[in-house]
């Protein structure tokens, strides 16, 4: 692991540069448009508005007996805006040393800080969503402590983020099809994680293939504290931590073998 220790000491040595590139990034995605810097938190606002407007309002669907809500819509938004931010930060994360190359090979620069841009540009966007999502949902169990859990996750997802980024970043810089590959998983995981329906009603025999997905074990924690105002299971903080040990273990083999070669790459 001294490899990845070495990595993420660069980076917080780093960080100053590392605030000012986020920055950049920030600007860069609203540059042109009408509505300015509102224009990325507009976006994912308006797809949770849509699902609460369309199944709760519209249609009144309820979950069956079983599920931590029987409102579709209010249910769906727990899981599908951190699923949203997942996808953002990941994806943008795995291009970042693609769209950095140019500099990346002028500049001796650690690579960590482009992953580390993209990664924490989502995270300013999407973090706020996520906090006044919780502090709708809170006053329905009183802001009781479970709330602490919510603070807990979100650092998680962004350490997950970061790793899993920064590990799909060089494995794309050595090999173009990742992006294609991943970009296929990010489309159908929604569809293996209990963010359209509630775990219990995925079949028990086949249940342990959502826990492939690294998003399922905080996606059931988001929805145990705002939909249930309870403190997530065990196993919602276990699982966590093994995707991010794996992952960082990954990375730091792929890391330490592609330092010579990850410019030539680009």
């Amino acid at each position: 692991m001294w490899t990845l220790l070495t990595e993420f000491r660069a980076l917080w040595r780093s960080r100053g540069l590392v605030w000012v590139l986020t920055q950049r990034e920030l600007a860069a995605r609203h540059t042109g448009t009408a509505v300015g810097v509102l224009w990325p938190y507009l976006q994912p606002l308006l797809t949770v508005a849509a699902y609460y407007l369309v199944f709760d309002v519209v249609f009144s669907m309820r979950l069956g007996e079983g599920a931590p809500s029987h409102a579709v819509g209010t249910f769906l938004i727990v899981g599908a805006l951190p699923w949203m931010a997942f996808c953002d930060a990941v994806s943008r994360g795995m291009n970042s040393l693609i769209e950095a190359g140019g500099l990346l090979q002028k500049n001796p620069l650690p690579p960590v800080l482009f992953t580390a841009r993209a990664v924490l540009a989502s995270a300013l966007i999407y973090g706020p969503l996520l906090v006044v999502v919780a502090l709708v949902y809170a006053p329905l169990h009183r802001f009781n402590s479970a709330l602490l859990g919510f603070v807990l996750l979100l650092a998680l997802q962004l350490v997950l983020c970061l790793l899993l980024g920064y590990l799909l970043a060089v494995l794309a810089a050595a090999l173009r099809d990742t992006v294609q590959l991943v970009g296929f998983f990010l489309s159908v995981g929604i569809y293996l994680s209990p963010i359209l329906f509630p775990l219990t009603l995925f079949p028990e025999n086949w249940r342990w293939v959502l826990w492939f997905n690294p998003m399922t074990a905080l996606v059931v924690g988001y929805q145990q504290i705002l939909l249930q105002g309870a403190w997530p299971p065990a196993s919602v903080w276990w699982v966590t931590l093994v995707w991010m040990a794996v992952t960082a273990l990954l990375l730091n083999v792929v890391v330490k073998r592609s330092r010579d070669q990850l410019v030539d790459w680009l």
